[in-house]
């Protein structure tokens, strides 16, 4: 049973700087020349883009329902073999949603230290600290860090506020001006941060000044293996769109189309790259085509490449953004109509409000295929759906998922490893 050191970084709430502690402890232990692993729960690509710059290494996604409690068994195995250090970033507050943060958290056994944003109180931070600590029966609990502190004497105020039997790991200063930018969508992508890395280097250095310096306790991971699938895409080169407009990638779908016995390339529509010719199959990931929309109109090598591809009968796989892409028009924020690729016919619009948000599943002849929505746009198609995804605990109607010719068009991230065999008759155009 390999061991590893391991903490758990959840919070009361979102929006209290779970990601920036992540980063920072990260950053800090591999300038110690450790080799750190991070982790992200649920649904998420910007977040994880951060993490894997402030540690030097991918960063999975662990969630008990879209991963699966086996897979994540064996990805924390894997890395409690190879690295020094495990963090794992939780998401939204530590007992939110089902299945929640804690939930992932007691299941490995490893110890949280929670982040509580302690701006506008004072000993009330430390009922909070209690609360979390204690709420659940079993949760192992490292201890609790302050962010965004006021001043010295405001830190001094919650330290004293924390009960007896609780550890303070000490605080973030408002003044160490290390929060990381948000957009829409959440988190700016890294690529797109000029002053990241001195960021993460400014964070790192607060951690030394608080108990996390040093590193947790080791934790014990039952070894898990998981199956090699089938290779069912045996020879098959698949070209994926890769930039600052296509960059909702998780790096385990890649994985599994490697061990499916595919070739996976990358090229970039933003700098109007053409999809090799002797690509069998195109996947247009999701990201940002509406900050881009207006470059898109000039990158005639790349558009002119894809209509080739699609003359020529072969299949292209599109989430979200990547779907955007293919269809006659978008309309940005401003009221701005952009021509896109006009390969599947619709229309989308972008919304200052959240369209939908949610955990699903789609059920195809091979089984269930897990992921989840995020997105801002409305479409208006004359598609029929050719399956329709549910939503992850209430089975409400979902993301709709569209055929055209070769093209598999949907709002859904798929988390691919959930079903290698659905995916495979993704990237060979077979009926789901």
């Amino acid at each position: 049973m390999p061991a590893c050191p391991a903490l758990f970084i959840g919070a009361s709430a979102s929006h209290q700087g779970k990601t920036t502690v992540t980063a920072a402890l990260a950053r800090h232990h591999a300038r110690r020349g450790l080799k750190v692993r991070v982790f992200k729960t649920g649904p998420d690509f910007l977040d994880p883009m951060i993490l894997e710059r402030a540690s030097g290494a991918p960063v999975y996604s662990l969630h008990l329902w879209m991963v699966g409690r086996a897979a994540c068994r064996a990805l924390l195995a894997q890395a409690a073999r190879d690295a020094d250090l495990i963090l794992i970033e939780g998401v939204m507050g530590l007992f939110d949603d089902a299945p929640s943060s804690a939930d992932l958290a007691a299941a490995f056994g490893v110890p949280v230290l929670a982040v509580i944003g302690a701006h506008g109180m004072a000993q009330t931070f430390g009922a909070i600290a209690f609360g979390l600590a204690n709420y659940r029966a079993g949760l192992r609990f490292h201890g609790v860090l302050a962010n965004r502190v006021a001043s010295a004497h405001h830190a001094q105020m919650l330290s004293e506020a924390i009960p007896e039997g609780l550890r303070y790991c000490g605080h973030l200063s408002n003044a160490d001006d290390i929060a990381l930018p948000e957009r829409h969508l959440g988190l700016t992508q890294a690529i797109e941060v000029a002053s990241l890395d001195a960021r993460l280097d400014r964070a790192a250095d607060v951690i030394t000044a608080t108990s996390l310096a040093e590193l947790p306790a080791p934790v014990h991971f039952e070894e898990g293996v998981p199956d090699a699938p089938p290779r069912l895409l045996e020879g098959l080169h698949i070209a994926m769109a890769r930039d600052a407009a296509f960059s909702f990638i998780y790096p385990a779908n890649v994985d599994l189309l490697e061990a499916l016995g595919a070739s996976v390339s990358t090229f970039s529509p933003l700098a109007n790259e053409p999809v090799p010719t002797d690509a069998d199959a195109l996947y247009l990931p999701g990201g940002y085509p509406e900050l881009h929309a207006a470059a898109f109109a000039n990158n005639a090598c790349t558009r002119e490449s894809i209509a080739l591809h699609v003359r020529r009968g072969r299949v292209i796989v599109a989430e979200c953004g990547g779907m955007l892409y293919l269809l006659d028009s978008l309309t940005d924020l401003e009221g701005m109509r952009h021509a896109m690729l006009g390969l599947l016919p619709g229309d989308a619009t972008m919304q200052r409000r959240l369209a939908r948000l949610a955990m699903q599943a789609v059920e195809t002849s091979h089984g269930l295929l897990t992921g989840h929505t995020f997105h801002y746009s409305t479409l208006d198609t004359s598609l029929t759906p050719v399956l329709t995804a549910s939503h992850a605990t209430t089975g409400a109607a979902g993301e709709a998922l569209y055929r055209h010719g070769t093209i598999a068009a949907t709002y859904m991230h798929a988390y691919w490893p959930s079903n290698p065999a659905a995916t495979a008759a993704l990237f060979r155009g077979e009926p789901l």
